[in-house]
């Protein structure tokens, strides 16, 4: 979703002591619920999670929320009411770039900041309707409705040379940043009367069956996403597709979306518009089959086939210290419950989705404090304290051989597949663990004390936390930080605590209509063996 982040990381080939704040806590909001975060995910042995009392645990995350909002109002560029990409850790530097996914995780943030009466209720529609006139001025693919990835947020220009760098940009229509946004068109469009008509105008423009490609799954019965399109032919691999059978001819990623990560959105999106069909959904790996075929991929997993609404789905999952769940494409927080701050999976999927997101936490739990012994846990893409961006994950959480790694030196494992490929020996250590706070609050769903001590531990332990909240990044073992808030991350954080502390408003807002009367019912269907140990 990010330019540094490489696209294979994202896809299928072709085949996140309790902390006293500084800030003043937040104005009493009449509608926010108690915060129903559970501590459902057992402890590894050497956790010593803090048990807090609802009151406690409210006005700490209430008291996060007031300072991550503070950073992404700081990202907004005072002409035009967008935000950039990132803001330097003292709030004073814009990025020079911003993505539909920044604008939408701006919106939804400006929703959870008056849910949490950071933000009042002629502010926040104020807010949201210069984001969705700029929107409006912003060049376009005007045959499908859909964005660019990348815009100058003060001129509102497409950007066509990296502003670091100078590097060229060829403009790229991408589905996972088209999807973030339409989600957030759709919550709008839901709780914001005064700006509902001019959200639901640029959602109705937008149309994803310009991403399916109907004959990507002919073994399942069923389609997959692309990762996007360039209206020009680029470098490298591309395939020559009429979208939308318009005669128009773009340029499609050779890679399709098909390993339940983060990317899954852009299939619930479209799913709940009605633009493909709703089965679409069986078409998505939950791993790949357990033949010598696919031995490419990270491990061997149990499993079977079964066939759901007519579409041919292996129900296979991965094994980890003792647990068994159905893998992300590289194993980081973000792919297993980003989208799920927006979606009930694990409501309603209770015997898949259920099943597997706590299992995902636990092991990340489980890596962080026990098998790679960092003292903390929480891997996701972010800002690398050394420099850049880079993805991080617990390996064996992914589908992918090279999949994501923990620590700045990319200590990897390697399972095996079975008599296909042998197993490698396991690494006798790990470097410089890097945690990033969004994997934390992205857990609080699953295990709210731990999630708050680990949060609590990362701001005692190194210096953290400035005055927009929890810093990007932190390498837990050279103390290097990360000092920058990136609109992607602090829109999780604001994300998940809107739906903590306000009985899932997020949740409610992008879900009634169309993605409950369409995506419910598939995501009920299966069970998978998700299990701890």
């Amino acid at each position: 979703m990010r330019k540094t982040v490489p696209a294979r990381t994202l896809a299928l080939a072709c085949a996140l002591a309790l902390a006293a704040g500084t800030a003043p806590a937040a104005a009493a909001t009449p509608a926010a619920s108690a915060v129903s975060v559970a501590s459902a995910v057992s402890a590894p042995s050497s956790v010593s999670a803090v048990s807090v009392s609802a009151g406690s645990r409210t006005a700490v995350l209430r008291r996060y929320a007031a300072d991550t909002w503070r950073s992404m109002t700081a990202m907004v560029d005072p002409g035009t009411g967008l935000p950039a990409d990132k803001v330097s850790g003292d709030l004073s530097v814009r990025a020079k770039v911003t993505s539909p996914t920044n604008a939408g995780t701006y919106l939804w943030s400006t929703l959870s900041a008056r849910e949490l009466g950071l933000a009042g209720r002629r502010q926040a529609a104020a807010r949201v309707g210069r984001v969705l006139d700029a929107l409006g001025r912003l060049d376009h693919d005007a045959a499908t409705g859909l964005y660019y990835n990348w815009y100058d947020p003060a001129t509102l220009q497409v950007v066509r040379a990296w502003p670091d760098t100078g590097d060229p940009v060829r403009p790229f229509v991408s589905s996972v940043d088209n999807a973030w946004l339409a989600v957030a068109l759709t919550m709008v469009r839901d709780a914001v009367p005064e700006q509902a008509a001019k959200a639901g105008a640029l959602l109705s423009r937008m149309d994803f069956t310009a991403f399916y490609d109907p004959e990507a799954r002919p073994d399942a019965g069923t389609g997959l996403m692309t990762g996007g399109y360039w209206p020009e032919k680029p470098d490298g691999c591309s395939q020559e597709t009429d979208y939308a059978h318009t005669g128009t001819t773009v340029y499609s990623t050779c890679h399709r979306y098909g390993a339940m990560s983060e990317t899954r959105i852009v299939s619930y999106v479209a799913i709940a518009l009605g633009q493909v069909p709703a089965t679409h959904y069986f078409g998505l790996w939950r791993t790949f089959p357990d033949t010598c075929d696919w031995g490419w991929a990270d491990q061997r997993p149990q499993g079977a086939w079964r066939t759901h609404q007519g579409i041919k789905v292996f129900e296979g999952t991965y094994g980890y210290r003792g647990m068994r769940y159905v893998p992300t494409w590289g194993g980081s927080m973000f792919e297993a419950l980003m989208a799920n701050l927006v979606v009930p999976e694990e409501r309603w999927g209770a015997r898949s989705w259920g099943r597997n997101h706590p299992v995902h936490v636990a092991a990340q739990i489980e890596h962080g404090l026990n098998e790679a012994k960092y003292g903390y846990w929480g891997f996701s893409p972010s800002d690398d304290p050394a420099g850049g961006y880079r993805e991080y994950g617990v390996d064996p959480l992914g589908m992918d051989t090279d999949g994501y790694t923990s620590d700045e030196e990319r200590t990897s494992t390697d399972p095996g597949f079975g008599d296909c490929r042998p197993a490698k020996p396991e690494p006798g250590d790990y470097g410089d663990g890097v945690v990033t706070p969004h994997a934390s609050f992205l857990a609080l769903r699953y295990a709210g004390d731990k999630a708050l001590d680990n949060l609590a531990r990362l701001r005692a332990g190194f210096d953290s936390y400035g005055p927009g909240g929890f810093y990007d990044a932190v390498a837990v073992r050279s103390g290097r930080v990360a000092k920058e808030y990136l609109a992607l991350d602090q829109g999780m954080i604001m994300g998940a605590l809107g739906n903590a502390l306000a009985d899932d408003a997020l949740r409610r807002y992008f879900t009634r209509g169309g993605a409950e009367r369409r995506l419910k019912p598939v995501l009920g269907v299966e069970e998978w063996d998700a299990r701890m140990r």
